[in-house]
């Protein structure tokens, strides 16, 4: 697998092998075993702000954003082709990342890893549009983001 990490925050470098091993343990958990490349980048709200205006038409920052490359039909197609398959790309906002982990009571690090986990499920077909859809994507992210507080 292979992460592209890309980031304008210095303090947030570490980061990189934290979503490198969050990579490996949604493919684990998911029983996964195709090659990968996933794009990853921290930014700040101004950034994000202007893609959700742009892509999704909603004119506010939001904490994460993915743009997966693939649909599911093509993705199955890909995996089955043997080749190194790229998902898309994540973008995460810091800003949102600090408020929410304030306002949740808990580290930067278990909001940014839950932002991560959340983007990579969408990057893999799964979404939260539905009661039952959204039962079965948390369901996830708490099971792969285990005890991490």
């Amino acid at each position: 697998m292979e992460l592209d990490f890309n980031t304008a925050f210095e303090e947030y470098e570490n980061y990189e092998e934290i979503y490198s091993n969050l990579l490996e343990k949604v493919f684990s958990h998911l029983k996964l075993s195709f090659e990968a490349i996933v794009s990853v980048s921290l930014v700040d709200n101004n950034f994000i702000h202007e893609l959700n205006r742009d892509y999704r038409k909603i004119d506010r920052p939001t904490d994460v954003i993915s743009f997966a490359f693939l649909d599911n039909e093509d993705r199955e197609k890909e995996i089955k082709s043997g080749m190194p398959v790229v998902l898309g790309d994540i973008y995460i906002s810091v800003d949102k990342a600090k408020e929410q982990a304030a306002e949740y009571g808990h580290p930067l690090e278990r909001e940014m890893s839950f932002l991560f986990v959340h983007g990579m499920l969408h990057l893999l077909g799964y979404d939260h549009m539905t009661p039952e859809d959204e039962k079965v994507m948390f369901k996830l992210q708490d099971e792969i983001l285990g005890g991490l507080k």
